[in-house]
């Protein structure tokens, strides 16, 4: 009997989300960016979640692409652990796929990172890392074209 009353606790805890793992524990993070100067091609989101793999979209955590609108887009990651991340956002004009460099460096599409850290030189996951708690979080990305 005392087997099946823990068996039914454990049940009805892992069902609430309670137990270690559980949605309950996961946290949504809201990113908006803008402003989108015009409808051409599409803007990713790309959020990382170690510096060895900062701006290498392959080896992200998660990746969003929308539509691009003039003005602002939003999208929501859902269920990320609480913990360090960084965002790199890109106008895609031309819908490439990638952000477009001159010279491989500099680039000529709109982009933002998360912090708005200056950018002299390849911009750095230690630069744009904030914090997202477990209760989620919401962040404005302002695009430089």
């Amino acid at each position: 009997m005392n087997h099946l009353a823990l068996l039914l606790a454990a049940a009805t805890l892992a069902a609430a989300g309670i137990v270690t793992g559980g949605t309950a524990l996961a946290a949504d993070l809201a990113v908006s960016v803008g402003p989108v100067r015009d409808a051409a091609g599409q803007v990713k989101v790309v959020l990382y979640d170690r510096p060895d793999a900062f701006r290498k979209e392959a080896q992200s955590r998660a990746i969003q692409t929308v539509p691009a609108v003039p003005g602002t887009v939003e999208v929501v990651f859902r269920d990320l652990p609480a913990g360090t991340y960084a965002i790199m956002a890109y106008h895609d004009e031309d819908a490439s796929g990638d952000l477009n460099r001159f010279l491989g460096m500099i680039p000529t599409e709109g982009y933002a990172l998360s912090n708005d850290p200056e950018v002299t030189g390849p911009p750095s996951f230690e630069a744009s890392a904030f914090a997202l708690p477990a209760a989620g979080s919401k962040l404005k990305l302002s695009l430089r074209y």
